[in-house]
């Protein structure tokens, strides 16, 4: 039986380990010209580990959106930290491209165990129907609010130590997190508004539905974007951004260098969102999701071009940094919103999984690519455009989706 509270341990639990492991996760542009300064390697190199660690995060959600409703959900969350903290202490002595490569997937396998995928679906389970849309926001906002600190906390962090030392503090910081584990105690599985069929009928049946395939495609954008700007936006600022003037309002709180720019500009992007999520989750509580989806895509698109064509100063930065971060997750409660309304509750998990691969898949694109063009070009303009044409996609695509549940058809 659900609960009617809107807080609850549940929902507690779950945001304290997302929000620890996003704040990691966020983190990791940070790390773009450390590493590649440190070994002389070309942006493409490191760039495509974090790509690789984006696709591993897409094939790993459905498969530990499986794990948990077939061995149990804290199982699940417990060998993706494990293998979230494996990823990078051996990361942290990795001295090869191939190297970062091949445990980035471990990585990648650990923000699956202990992200959206399986965090959401718990706390899904566990709130009113009532409840459930803000329920999702205010989960996916703890994810922002680890974003917050994450890239400031990591750029303070190399100011003190190598980043190998940095992967490891990280690492224990992600097995800390289990011990707010106790609270994820959910209902139990249960035929949810009379779903009895097995996995492998449902997901058969999404699979053919059309509105389905939009949301798959639609979620591609998302991904590209998110994953490019984490990625590359502190180094972008770095080497783009006019200086910061001496004797600012910035330099006097503190920001008087370019890359510290970068890092507040992706804890902005996390403060905003806090407010963004929620605000999407009481939206789908009140209004058609998928026009509340076609929305934010579109302001997306209008925010990035409209950066991208003016001169890039700190207070571009911090201002663009600012209506990103509005609509930066709020596609998250949104989309397991409506994949819970036209498939039910009962494997919410492993097809909102199925979905995020695309997601992940636009994230590889939007990681590699950007170090692809960057040595190529000297910037990041054009895979930037890049993005501004996947946002207006997205936004088109979600107008045909059927706002309504997909029952099973009689034999």
């Amino acid at each position: 039986m659900t609960q009617t509270r809107l807080i609850t341990p549940v929902l507690v639990g779950g945001a304290i380990i997302l929000m620890l492991g996003f704040a990691i996760r966020a983190s990791f542009g940070v790390f773009q010209i450390p590493i590649a300064t440190e070994f002389g390697w070309p942006r493409a190199e490191f760039s495509l580990a974090i790509a690789i660690q984006n696709l591993a995060w897409g094939i790993g959600q459905p498969i530990f959106g499986a794990i948990a409703e077939k061995f149990g959900d804290r199982k699940a969350i417990v060998l993706g930290a494990l293998m979230y903290a494996l990823g990078l202490v051996l990361s942290a002595f990795a001295t090869q491209p191939w190297q970062h490569d091949l445990l980035e997937i471990f990585v990648g396998f650990g923000i699956a165990g202990t992200g959206f995928g399986v965090i959401l679906a718990v706390v899904g389970r566990a709130a009113s129907d009532e409840n459930r849309s803000l329920t999702l926001g205010i989960a996916t906002a703890a994810g922002s609010a680890g974003q917050v600190f994450g890239a400031p906390v990591a750029e303070a962090l190399l100011s003190q130590f190598p980043w190998q030392t940095v992967f490891v503090i990280f690492a224990v910081t992600i097995l800390l997190a289990l011990l707010a584990l106790p609270l994820l105690r959910s209902p139990a599985r249960t035929a949810h508004h009379g779903q009895t069929e097995p996995m492998g009928t449902v997901l058969k049946r999404a699979l053919k539905d059309p509105s389905f395939t939009l949301i798959f495609l639609g979620f591609f954008s998302c991904g590209y974007q998110l994953a490019f700007i984490t990625a590359h936006f502190p180094a972008m600022v770095t080497e783009m951004c006019g200086a910061v003037p001496p004797g600012s309002l910035l330099a006097a709180v503190g920001i008087e260098s370019l890359s510290t720019l970068g890092a507040v500009a992706i804890s902005l992007i996390g403060l905003a969102n806090i407010a963004g999520t929620i605000f999407a989750g009481w939206a789908g509580r009140h209004y058609s999701k998928k026009y509340a989806l076609a929305i934010i895509y579109l302001l997306r698109t209008i925010a990035a071009a409209a950066f991208i064509l003016a001169p890039m100063t700190p207070a571009t930065v911090l201002v663009f940094s600012l209506v990103m971060g509005a609509l930066w997750l709020a596609t998250v409660p949104l989309t397991s919103g409506l994949i819970a309304d036209l498939y039910g509750l009962r494997y919410m998990g492993t097809l909102y999984g199925v979905v995020f691969f695309s997601h992940q898949l636009g994230a590889f694109l939007g990681v590699w690519l950007g170090g692809r063009l960057y040595d190529i070009a000297g910037d990041y303009t054009l895979v930037w455009w890049v993005g501004v044409g996947m946002g207006a996609f997205s936004a088109l695509v979600h107008l045909p989706v059927k706002d309504r549940a997909l029952q099973a058809q009689p034999a």
